[in-house]
C-alpha cells in the first residue's frame, strides 16, 4: 500500500474494531448485497444478521440463473435489473454493495441508475475481465462440465477448504449453479468495467482481501473512479466477506454511514460535488485512514 496516496487504507485488525453493542442509527441508508458466480444471496448471511442487529434495513439479492432464480438465463442486464429492483424495493436509494460477479454488476448497475446508488463497494473485482483473464475461468469450468455432477461436489470440497465452517455453510445454503457459469463469465466479460465505474459520479469503497488474486488492477480501478478509496483488509482472500466477516460488515456501514451523510451535505451545499472531479481525492471522511 502507497502511504502518499489518501485514498488508501488498511482496514483495522478485528481487536482494533468497535464494540459489537453498537447503537441503532437513527437514520441509515438502505443497504443491498449481490453475490458472486454461481453461489447466492446466502452467502452474505453474517452481514445481514449483523447489519440487522444494529436496525439497518439490508436485503441480498439472487441473480438470474443463481438461488431462488436457477434456471433463469443471465444475462449482465438481467442482473443489473435485478439489483435495481431490490433498490427500488428499499426506497429512492441505497449503498450497493458486491463481491467478485457480484462486484462486476454492482458497477454496472451504479453507471446505470447512478442517481439510485447512493454509494458503492465494489470487492473483490479489481481485476479486468479481458479475455485472458477470463480464460482462467472458462478452462477449469469446461473440465468440471464434463462430471456427472459439473463438478458441484469438487466446489462443495473447495469451499469448506477454503472458508471456516460458518462461512462454507452460508455459501453452500444456497446452493452452487455450476450451469450458470459459462453464461456468466461471457458477460461480464465483454463489459467495460472501468469505463463504467468511470461514469459513475458517487463515492465508491473498492475493498479486496490482502491475499486476494484479483487485485491485479487495483490501481487502475482505483484511478477511475471519480471519488474512490481502496481498502485491503488484512488475512482475506477473495470470499473477503467470509475471511473477515466482522471487519467487512464494519466496512459497509460505515461506507452507508458517509454516503448517507455526503448525500445530506450535497443537498445543503450543491456546490460541493463539484470538488470530486476526477483524479481528486476527496478529503478524508472522520475515522478514514
Amino acid at each position: 500500500m502507497s502511504a502518499a496516496d489518501p485514498r488508501e487504507a488498511r482496514a483495522p485488525e478485528p481487536a482494533a474494531q468497535r464494540s459489537a453493542a453498537a447503537e441503532e442509527p437513527p437514520e441509515s441508508l438502505p443497504i443491498v448485497l449481490v453475490h458472486g458466480l454461481r453461489i447466492s444471496a446466502s452467502m452474505w448471511r453474517p452481514q445481514l444478521e449483523e447489519l440487522t442487529r444494529q436496525g439497518r434495513r439490508a436485503i441480498a439479492c439472487d441473480l438470474p440463473g443463481h438461488g431462488t432464480r436457477r434456471g433463469e438465463p443471465f444475462t449482465l442486464g438481467s442482473a443489473v435489473q435485478a439489483v435495481v429492483d431490490t433498490v427500488e424495493s428499499l426506497g429512492p436509494r441505497a449503498l450497493v454493495v458486491g463481491l467478485s460477479m457480484g462486484g462486476f454488476v454492482s458497477i454496472a448497475t451504479a453507471a446505470a441508475i447512478p442517481h439510485r446508488v447512493a454509494g458503492l463497494v465494489a470487492a473483490g473485482c479489481t481485476a479486468r475481465p479481458d479475455q485472458t483473464l477470463s480464460q482462467v475461468y472458462r478452462i477449469p469450468t469446461a473440465l468440471l462440465d464434463r462430471l456427472p455432477d459439473r463438478g458441484q461436489s469438487v466446489n462443495e470440497r473447495f469451499h469448506r477448504l477454503l472458508l471456516r465452517g460458518e462461512g462454507a455453510q452460508a455459501v453452500l445454503d444456497g446452493g452452487l449453479a455450476m450451469e450458470a457459469a459459462r453464461d456468466a463469465i461471457d458477460e461480464i466479460t465483454d463489459m467495460d468495467v472501468l469505463g463504467a465505474l468511470g461514469s459513475y459520479p458517487g463515492p465508491v469503497w473498492l475493498v479486496n482481501g490482502s491475499r486476494d488474486h484479483f487485485r491485479i488492477h487495483e490501481k487502475r480501478f482505483l484511478d477511475a473512479c471519480a471519488d474512490g478509496r481502496l481498502i485491503n483488509v488484512p488475512r482475506a482472500g477473495h470470499m473477503v466477506n467470509l475471511d473477515q466477516p466482522e471487519n467487512f460488515t464494519k466496512i459497509i456501514a460505515d461506507a452507508a454511514d458517509v454516503a448517507l451523510l455526503r448525500r445530506r451535505h450535497a443537498r445543503a451545499d450543491p456546490v460541493e460535488p463539484s470538488r470530486l472531479s476526477r483524479g481528486t481525492p476527496p478529503p478524508p471522511e472522520a475515522g478514514e485512514r
